[in-house]
């Protein structure tokens, strides 16, 4: 219901949802333009708050009535990221044009409603990324358009404050939209790969400090630092280019954007950089805030289509939801790294260790090394590099598996097994990539004290005897006896070995080991001890 009613003139009126901490500036600038229709803010005191100041203006509490009111043809939206929404397709299909401040709405299958929505009901939607409005960004653009800064190498920006800290979003959503549009304007592509990580301290669930990591398919580089636990204010972007650099610090009264003609010169196959004093840069006037609100204004009037539309506040949302993405994928492997503690044993912060996993004390798992579920790996084991376990493998307690190993299911390692670096394991006689065979798995089963060569080939159903030896670059066909020697291609038995891994001196039906002097005895089921 309307609190107090402004003139009815001919003129465009935009009502602003939401008047608080950000709000407040857009009703503002909407006043100062001679377009502010109405106010509206669920916050009875708020509102109330605007009635002396703006004695013209309608004053709403419920944004229905804003919808409802025939002399409002556009909203400016200032809510909560997470009402976004709501508020804009409830305004689309009231045939209002939207201003909405960033990010767009909270999910990308949302957001592509959104600006589906927009097309078909042909209404302006309007993303409010401020630094498109800012002179500095434009003439950014402007040069890296030139070929001033010759090719771009890196950017990165730092949007850090000690503050504004909000409970309905993380620092990622709150803070990186503005500088993740920049980057992606000033590209013009989209990044191929996202990476992200962070640290949640005051709220468990919320990230109080991110840095996002994007690589381009021009092999641009680019990283985003936000927190808002951080002792001063900074907003800096920079680029760098093999001919200039240029910096635009937000938080400078003059000089907003400079450019370093730094070079780097070649001497005796060392790089030398030469530094330059920095050239600043004339930019035009105005207050980009003011810039975005008009800009919204010329586009509702002239039909026209925004700087930062919705198909641009859609491409931000997308890698916002990528870095989110792999936000909480580095968080699932920080805390398997705690878990891994836990338990006392250790697993790298590049391993992956899936839930519902048996790992005893004193083992290690080193980089890149994936142990699937329902896998269980004994105590003090070592697993390389570049290893695979499982799923639903068993593993013997001081097990060695070199690099670049993968133990299938259906393979059991008993104790003090040694899987030499590349060596392989089969599951499937005959596998097909087009017919599943996964029903027909062969079970391999190597003893106790085994050692398997490096680049050697075990076939599936097999059967490795205990403390034998497979040579390196063997492949296996059959069953081994325990304590064996088998080369070549197929394997062949050569000879017996000592438990210590040292081959055996045979004279007759028995053998000694020169080193340890251990007696055996030859019998049909292979060496046994004296």
């Amino acid at each position: 219901m309307s609190m107090s009613s402004g003139r009815s003139e001919d003129r465009l009126q935009v009502a602003v949802v939401g008047a608080g901490y950000w709000g407040k500036n857009l009703v503002r600038n909407f006043h100062g333009l001679n377009a502010l229709g109405a106010i509206c803010d669920s916050d009875p005191e708020r509102v109330e708050s605007f009635k002396q100041q703006y004695p013209s203006v309608k004053l709403f509490h419920a944004y229905s009535d804003v919808l409802r009111d025939p002399m409002i043809r556009a909203v400016a939206i200032a809510t909560p990221a997470e009402a976004h929404s709501d508020a804009v397709r409830e305004a689309l299909l009231a045939g209002k044009d939207v201003f909405v401040e960033k990010p767009l709405c909270l999910s990308v299958e949302e957001g592509e409603g959104l600006v589906a929505l927009a097309k078909k009901k042909n209404r302006i939607l309007m993303v409010g990324h401020l630094l498109w409005y800012h002179p500095a960004i434009l003439k950014l653009k402007e040069l890296i358009g030139a070929g001033e800064l010759g090719r771009i190498q890196y950017i990165y920006s730092n949007r850090l404050n000690l503050g504004k800290i909000r409970r309905e979003e993380n620092i990622l959503w709150s803070f990186a939209p503005h500088d993740i549009s920049v980057i992606l304007g000033l590209l013009n592509e989209m990044p191929e790969q996202v990476r992200a990580q962070g640290g949640n301290y005051l709220h468990h669930q919320i990230a109080d400090v991110t840095i996002s990591l994007l690589s381009f398919a021009s092999g641009v580089r680019a990283h985003i630092f936000v927190s808002w636990l951080h002792p001063f204010k900074e907003q800096k972007l920079i680029v760098v280019g093999d001919r200039k650099m240029a910096v635009f610090d937000d938080m400078e009264k003059k000089d907003k954007l400079l450019l370093y003609p730094h070079s780097i010169d070649w001497k005796n196959n060392i790089p030398v950089a030469n530094k330059a004093e920095a050239q600043p840069v004339e930019l035009d006037e105005g207050e980009p805030l003011r810039t975005e609100c008009l800009h919204f204004l010329d586009c509702v009037t002239n039909r026209t289509q925004p700087r930062t539309d919705g198909d641009e506040g859609l491409r931000v949302l997308s890698v916002l939801h990528r870095c989110q993405q792999a936000l909480e994928k580095e968080s699932h492997r920080q805390e398997q790294r705690v878990r891994s503690t836990e338990k006392k044993y250790f697993a790298h912060e590049s391993a992956f260790v899936d839930d519902g996993v048996e790992i005893g004390e004193g083992t290690s798992i080193w980089h890149t090394s994936h142990i699937l579920k329902g896998s269980r790996i004994g105590k003090n084991c070592k697993i390389g590099q570049n290893v695979v376990v499982g799923p639903n493998v068993t593993v013997g307690q001081g097990v060695k598996i070199q690099n670049n190993v993968s133990v299938y299911e259906g393979v059991v390692l008993e104790d003090f097994v040694f899987c030499g670096p590349s060596m392989v394991f089969t599951n499937v006689f005959n596998p097909r990539s087009e017919i599943p065979r996964m029903n027909e798995l062969r079970p391999t089963l190597v003893k106790k004290g085994a050692t398997l060569g490096a680049n050697s080939t075990i076939l599936c159903g097999i059967t490795i005897g205990r403390y034998a030896l497979i040579g390196a670059g063997a492949v296996v066909t059959k069953d081994v006896p325990d304590h064996a020697l088998v080369v070549g291609n197929p394997g062949k038995q050569t000879g017996w070995m000592c438990v210590c891994g040292v081959k055996l001196v045979i004279k007759g039906k028995k053998a000694t080991c020169p080193t340890c002097k251990k007696s055996y005895k030859v019998t049909a089921g292979g060496m046994k001890t004296v």
